[in-house]
């Protein structure tokens, strides 16, 4: 389970000298605006996610898209907007994460939206519950060229993953993978590389060692741990898990939780990411589910002109002031949140 060495070569061919470059100035600029305290981003990130829907067939806990408790409008992302989008990025941007939220497979356009970024050879990724990969999707899925296909699995018993995938089915999560794992050795694809996400809750955490027999079973390349937000932690909550090791949170002495993270005024994400809504506002980083932060829209200017604009420049100043006064950033788990086996 430590990994297959084809991801990192696969991952490396996408590198052209224009897009090795932009990572050097990324690195760089990142660390004088931390040492200076203001911000310098004479690049363009290193890596775009882009929602290719807001909707989701399940209705998990803590999860906007489950609750159907946007703010924001929903939808679907145009395949025609979304090529536009790639022509912008694609020379200097070369890890693209088709996910923010959403399920990701909802989306009828969504496999010929990740063929034509494979196109412009750009390392492609996903997130899906694995509910909607029939034979013919799993196929398709491979055949797409997409590079790493990540499969929510939060659970290793149907009682156990309900709980938190509320309306899900683990059995279709394991038909799914099997198809995605069959179809490749059909195909003689080393892609995609296939990742199993273990979203570590109390009532699941017992099952940590379950998952990574099953994915060794099944063929899964690797298996990540993640620990979950909770909106209302601070009182406790039923889906902190017991063992601290699993969760972004600590017990305090009075009994109450504080987040583990001790929100330095920094963030690497402010320099080599960003991520985009379906229908094309462009906001600082996953956290901000609801897309209070609008940096600015596609609609009306290019990807470029929003990073460097002044929405941008202002929230990476305040973030290098204060992080701690961004409502964003307070439960942010950068640094705590996932590890692999």
């Amino acid at each position: 389970m430590n990994g297959n060495p084809y991801d990192t070569i696969n991952l490396l061919s996408k590198l052209s000298l224009k897009r090795l470059w932009n990572i050097v100035l990324v690195y760089l600029s990142f660390h004088y605006s931390r040492l200076s305290r203001k911000p310098v981003h004479p690049a363009m990130p290193v890596s775009v996610s882009i929602e290719p829907t807001t909707s989701c067939n399940l209705r998990c806990p803590e999860c906007p898209s489950g609750l159907r408790s946007f703010t924001r409008p929903t939808g679907m992302l145009d395949p025609v907007f979304f090529q536009r989008i790639v022509d912008q990025i694609k020379d200097k941007i070369f890890y693209l994460t088709f996910y923010f939220q959403g399920e990701p497979f909802l989306n009828p356009d969504f496999l010929e939206m990740v063929s034509y970024a494979a196109s412009k050879n750009m390392y492609t990724a996903t997130s899906t519950n694995a509910h909607y990969l029939t034979d013919e999707v799993a196929r398709k899925t491979v055949e797409s060229g997409i590079d790493r296909l990540i499969i929510s699995i939060d659970g290793t018993s149907q009682e156990t993953y309900e709980q938190y995938r509320v309306g899900g089915s683990l059995s279709k999560v394991k038909e799914g993978t099997k198809r995605i794992v069959d179809w490749k050795k059909k195909l003689n694809s080393s892609k995609p590389y296939l990742v199993f996400q273990f979203l570590v809750v109390r009532p699941n955490e017992h099952e940590v060692s379950d998952v990574k027999r099953l994915a060794k079973e099944m063929g899964v390349d690797k298996v990540v741990f993640k620990t979950a937000q909770v909106y209302d932690f601070k009182n406790g909550n039923d889906l902190i898990p017991v063992n601290e090791k699993y969760s972004r949170y600590k017990k305090m002495s009075n009994g109450t939780y504080e987040i583990k993270n001790s929100l330095k005024n920094q963030c690497w994400k402010l320099w080599h990411s960003s991520v985009i809504t379906w229908d094309g506002a462009v906001v600082p980083c996953c956290f901000d589910k609801d897309a209070k932060y609008k940096m600015g829209t596609l609609h009306e200017k290019s990807f470029s002109e929003i990073w460097n604009d002044v929405p941008y420049t202002e929230f990476r100043s305040r973030l290098l002031e204060s992080r701690k006064e961004i409502d964003i950033c307070k439960n942010c788990s950068e640094g705590t949140r996932v590890w692999s086996d």
